[in-house]
């Protein structure tokens, strides 16, 4: 069993196990009817019934070397995508979430997908220009990109909290990745964890109680795949943080907003080394 997707229950901590393969399938999204979950692998994107019966692949035309950085619009209906066919380098698509052909949103590259506004008009990502990791944001429609960050460290991982006031995002502007957030328009830019560990990827919960970190060990640079992590809740503050869940993962566990439209779960990737 290389990839075990699973859901976390908050309120008891139990988990459930929804798919395991020997294939490797990243960073699942939650769909916002609740109905299923979608995961890529292999340069593909495949909707994931809840009731374990296994993967279905989705139509994305042309795009057939899609990265983890994927997922869907507040309203269901578009699936926003990060592949690098066209470009050789990560670009930003949308498409319908039934599948279809792509349209390129991004036209500055590389960029990586990460989050969706809350009232569907934004997609914020991160942006590599000039060797500099920044966060962006960009209208659905293209358009020009807006710089968020100013190359204060490497800036990644940008997500929208539920009332759109806050972006959330992890650097490494004081030397260990530790995570931040800022107004959509850059401004207010407060630290929101001060811990030993290297802290990525936060989400908060739709239901606005939460905040969902996934921590390495303090001496792992980057975000590499199969290594010992720790997901932990917070408050959107950053207070009365805790560990939820010890497992091996890493890159593909939750790179993207990955909680149930309740906020009461959220799913995740657990992995077994190669070989084992």
């Amino acid at each position: 069993m290389r990839s075990s997707v699973e859901i976390f229950d908050v309120a008891t901590g139990e988990t459930r196990v929804v798919w395991q393969t020997e294939r490797l399938v990243e960073a699942p999204n939650w769909s916002p009817d609740g109905k299923f979950l979608i995961v890529n692998g292999d340069g593909s994107l495949y909707r994931l019934a809840l009731d374990g019966s296994g993967p279905a692949e989705i139509d994305t035309g042309f795009a057939r070397q899609c990265n983890n950085d994927h997922g869907i619009s507040p309203d269901g209906r578009t699936l926003v995508i990060s592949d690098k066919t066209q470009f050789g380098m990560s670009a930003i698509y949308v498409l319908p979430i039934e599948g279809g052909t792509p349209r390129l949103v991004t036209r500055s590259l590389p960029s990586y997908w990460h989050g969706w506004s809350p009232d569907g008009r934004l997609l914020a990502y991160c942006g590599i220009r000039d060797h500099v990791f920044d966060i962006y944001t960009i209208p659905v429609e293209g358009g020009a990109e807006r710089r968020v960050t100013q190359g204060e460290g490497r800036n990644d991982g940008p997500d929208w909290s539920p009332d759109g006031q806050w972006i959330y995002f992890n650097s490494s502007r004081t030397g260990r990745m530790q995570i931040w957030r800022t107004r959509p328009d850059g401004s207010d830019v407060e630290r929101i964890t001060d811990s030993p560990y290297g802290d990525w990827f936060p989400h908060p919960s739709p239901d606005g109680r939460h905040l969902l970190v996934l921590s390495y060990d303090g001496d792992v640079f980057d975000h590499p795949r199969d290594r010992d992590v720790r997901l932990r809740l917070m408050d959107p503050e950053g207070r009365n943080a805790r560990i939820i869940l010890a497992l091996f993962g890493g890159q593909g566990t939750m790179n993207v907003p990955n909680w149930s439209p309740s906020g009461t779960a959220f799913a995740f990737v657990r992995y077994q080394p190669e070989g084992l």
